[in-house]
């Protein structure tokens, strides 16, 4: 499956739907309309029965550099349409988030700022060895957006969430990785065939008992260790209706591997 239009390219094969930024020409700086396109990408993937996960990469050299400077600066919008925009950006990352599919955020090249934003969003964050990420708002007088305030420092630490948005300073692969800020980084030559081995294995899991556990680690944060217990029991329960508990129990009694349905 294949669909493209002037800002996202969106591909779907062997329960993976690939999700591709499409202004090269601008390192994929982000616009209105392709956060419109792209929220429109995710809700095609959640809908998709056959998608197992979502990846969302960039055309070209960059994931994207964040807002296109060039574009504000050439507009006359009015403060309402301002904000508008910036309402937007945090919903597609609001949507990244609860999307109820795991969302790998593939970094081929620059993100920063905005793009950033949208990688750090993602449940797993691969990068290339030689791919920069930053946060460089507060070196251009304006600030971070799309909850990363929020999520940073779960990620990497109070303190190191303060040097990565007060500094600014780009950080490559194998630092952001040392850091716990990605999941890996792998060499350049071989990062399309990395992220599709990790998207493959994730694709191979129970969707349903991912759906909870990406809802619950979400949520964590706002949630006491008694909720905790309470939450993860009835997920259990409710797994334990579904024909995929029985096909995981059956399978590990047969030693073989699970096919699983999501249902």
């Amino acid at each position: 499956m294949h669909q493209a239009n002037d800002t996202i390219i969106y591909e779907r094969s062997e329960g993976i739907a690939e999700i591709r930024l499409n202004r090269p020409h601008r390192l994929n700086a982000v616009t209105g309309a392709l956060y419109d396109a792209l929220l429109a990408a995710l809700d095609e993937a959640e809908r998709d029965r056959q998608v197992r996960v979502v990846v969302l990469t960039g055309e070209g050299r960059a994931f994207s550099v964040g807002a296109d400077l060039k574009e504000h600066g050439q507009g006359a919008r009015t403060d309402f349409e301002k904000r508008q925009y910036l309402v937007r950006a945090n919903s597609v990352c609001r949507r990244i988030r609860s999307l109820m599919k795991p969302v790998i955020a593939a970094v081929n090249g620059y993100a920063l700022g905005a793009g950033a934003e949208m990688a750090v969003a993602c449940d797993f964050l691969l990068m290339k060895e030689s791919a920069q990420l930053g946060f460089p708002e507060v070196s251009l007088g304006t600030f971070v957006g799309g909850g990363v305030t929020h999520v940073l420092p779960q990620l990497v630490g109070l303190t190191r969430a303060r040097e990565l948005l007060f500094m600014g300073e780009r950080i490559e692969g194998r630092t952001a990785t040392t850091i716990g800020l990605a999941t890996l980084a792998l060499p350049d030559d071989r990062f399309g065939t990395g992220v599709r081995e990790f998207a493959r294995r994730l694709a191979a899991k129970a969707p349903l008992s991912m759906q909870l556990a990406k809802a619950q680690l979400n949520g964590a944060a706002g949630r006491d260790y008694d909720s905790a217990l309470v939450a993860e029991l009835e997920g259990i329960r409710a797994c334990m209706t579904t024909k995929d508990w029985h096909e995981g129990v059956k399978s590990f009694a047969e030693k073989r591997a699970p096919v699983f349905t999501g249902e």
